[in-house]
């Protein structure tokens, strides 16, 4: 009996003891299996800003403020456009660009001089999800503002109140007004309007992608808005994964600092132009698409721009291509002459 009890208690330990080993067993497997989920998972914790691709430290849901910036000869140079994300430039009246500046991941303290409103600009500003601000706008333009919904502040509702608008001394209207950019969110606010915004990122290269991009050489080049040297825009590749900006054959700099503009992304496009009054307002088309120029890293991309959920994004066979993280200025122009005649792309 003793004899027994004594194999049956030995029996009992070996069990115990295997079944030990297969839990340690299973719950190693269990680890192995959920580490390898983890890393199948795409990591949510590596926020981008979502118009740079950098790394996000905070302010990643702050919503985008769109700023209507005038490029008069006698506005320049500008305050402000070095902290811009990303920068639209599209002709206005005549043969003179104008800028939509989106700020997002840098807030500075002024922008300006900020001008008027037109439809293609705050449609796209409406696309980015971006609160629209400007100064001053034609009947129609502000009537098409309120009918279609777009979240706005207009300066001609807050001309030089010291608080989100002011007149400066040393130039004079209408190239004086300078958006207060403290002062934008709790004027927004007051309007009932949202300051944060869920913002999905634009298609970005990864670091190995932006080492391994192709094209032909584009060391510089040339925007002809106008035969009027005032009006032509050149970039210029600094040779460190970024180019440089010039108009009237002069780099476009900050006012006060005379820092210097300088983005990573250069995206051409072209597409229908039409005037639609004695003023030589237009209406530029920013939905149907076109081809494109996208420069980067000294290199030029021949291939299609499309309007995807409003936002305008290069495209090559019918994929996205990727921006290199950094700032990116867009430049439209009328798709009659066309690239090929206004854009001239050199070593």
């Amino acid at each position: 009996m003793r004899k027994l009890l004594f194999s049956l208690l030995i029996l009992m330990l070996i069990l115990a003891g295997c079944s030990k080993e297969e839990r340690k067993a299973e719950n190693s497997e269990s680890k192995e299996n959920s580490v390898q989920e983890k890393s199948q998972i795409p990591d949510k914790e590596k926020k981008v800003y979502p118009l740079t691709g950098k790394k996000a430290t905070d302010n990643i849901n702050q919503r985008m403020i769109g700023v209507m910036v005038n490029n008069h000869t006698k506005a320049r140079p500008q305050t402000g456009l070095s902290q811009a994300d990303m920068v639209f430039e599209i002709l206005a009246e005549g043969q003179i660009t104008r800028f939509l500046a989106l700020f997002q991941s840098e807030l500075p303290e002024v922008v300006g001089p900020v001008r008027s409103a037109r439809e293609y600009y705050f449609e796209l500003a409406k696309g980015y999800g971006a609160l629209y601000i400007y100064h001053g706008a034609a009947g129609f333009v502000n009537d098409m503002i309120k009918d279609r919904g777009i979240e706005h502040l207009d300066g001609a509702m807050y001309d030089n109140d010291g608080n989100l608008f002011k007149r400066e001394s040393f130039r004079k209207a209408p190239h004086n007004s300078y958006l207060q950019v403290d002062a934008v969110y709790d004027v927004a606010l007051e309007k009932g309007y949202k300051t944060t915004h869920e913002y999905e990122p634009l298609p970005f290269l990864s670091k190995k992608e932006v080492k391994e991009l192709s094209g032909e050489p584009a060391e510089h080049a040339k925007i002809t808005y106008s035969d009027n040297p005032m009006e032509i825009v050149e970039y210029e590749y600094n040779g460190d994964g970024a180019y440089k900006r010039f108009n009237d054959g002069e780099q476009t700099v900050e006012l006060n600092t005379e820092e210097a503009i300088q983005v990573e992304n250069v995206l051409i496009v072209e597409t229908d132009h039409k005037i639609i009054d004695k003023a030589g307002r237009r209406s530029v088309d920013m939905t149907s698409g076109g081809d494109a120029y996208l420069l980067q890293n000294g290199q030029v991309q021949k291939l299609q721009w499309e309007n995807r959920d409003g936002r305008i994004i290069p495209v090559k066979d019918g994929n996205a291509v990727g921006f290199v993280p950094g700032k990116t200025w867009i430049n439209v122009i009328p798709s009659s002459p066309g690239l090929q005649q206004m854009v001239t792309i050199m070593n």
